[in-house]
């Protein structure tokens, strides 16, 4: 039975393609975007987080921790430690859940019982299942069985990746999906580089395959204030998109702040302090520059 590795599964989801969905988040993503919105997703192996509002110093967690004594200082530990084998004593003696592991193993049968469950949800809302990341090409087998199983079931269906993997893998994954949303962060490669730690020029072939066999493609554009927002690597990137065949539906997708206490939680730095959410004229702005070479354009997802 194929077996895969998961952080969160999100019910009501009205972001994340047509209708209400259930959203399968998978664990692991090569990509490294500066202003990841789930950074528990990149490392493909379980993880501690503390929520620092729940945390009372009690110290349990370091007790029970076999590396806590070789820790400096005292009370709670700090989320990430080098020795750490992520055993999970440290959560499991935290009286208050400020601890918690991240991920779990699950297999293709269990989730998709679980994902049938909202199909009254579904059916009543044109809504379906997506499976997001991280990078669900990541894990290309547990992906495709699991798309497998969602289609067995008659569950609409939404792949959301961002095309940074093999083209075998998604091509495949493709196929069974009713619908593919595919983010495109910039478009010059070096930028591309700078910002997610990978050139983009795998991302940008994969497209133009993916467009020629499948009808149902929306690009979605996450507008992130300084990093990425520059008007003409937009115009270069609009003007790519629109020569795909079946030129696309365009989601542009504000960057919010929500993300920054995940980082914080991993115990992980991050580059975002001072970025706001783009305001309603820069946003018109870039609408306008997709919708100038003729295609559809939506805020949000």
């Amino acid at each position: 039975m194929e077996s895969g590795t998961i952080f969160s599964i999100q019910r009501y989801s009205t972001q994340d393609g047509p209708g209400i969905r259930t959203t399968v988040f998978l664990k692991g993503c090569p990509l490294h975007c500066a202003w990841c919105h789930n950074p528990e997703s990149i490392s493909p192996r379980r993880e501690i987080v503390v929520l620092e509002t729940r945390c009372v110093g009690c110290g349990q967690c370091r007790e029970a921790c076999p590396f806590g004594a070789a820790v400096p200082s005292t009370g709670p530990l700090p989320p990430r430690i080098d020795a750490c084998t992520l055993c999970g004593a440290c959560a499991d003696a935290c009286p208050t859940g400020a601890r918690q592991l991240i991920g779990r193993t699950v297999t293709v049968d269990e989730l998709a019982l679980q994902l049938a469950r909202d199909r009254v949800f579904f059916e009543d809302s044109g809504g379906g299942v997506t499976i997001s990341g991280g990078e669900p090409l990541a894990q290309p087998r547990f992906l495709v069985a699991l798309l497998e199983a969602c289609r067995a079931r008659g569950l609409h269906t939404a792949l959301d990746t961002a095309g940074f993997g093999r083209w075998e893998d998604l091509r495949d994954a493709a196929r069974l999906t009713d619908l593919v949303l595919y983010d495109l962060k910039a478009f010059d490669s070096e930028r591309h580089r700078r910002l997610t730690g990978v050139s983009n020029g795998l991302i940008l072939d994969n497209l133009r395959l993916l467009a020629g066999e499948h009808r149902r493609v929306w690009i979605r554009v996450p507008l992130v204030p300084g990093f990425n927002d520059d008007l003409d690597d937009l115009a270069r990137m609009a003007e790519f998109v629109s020569r795909l065949p079946h030129p696309p539906l365009v989601n542009l997708l504000p960057f919010h702040r929500t993300a920054l206490l995940k980082f914080a939680r991993l115990g992980l730095d991050h580059a975002l302090d001072g970025v706001a959410t783009p305001s309603a004229a820069a946003l018109a702005r870039v609408r306008e520059v997709f919708a100038n070479v003729g295609l559809s354009v939506k805020v949000g997802g």
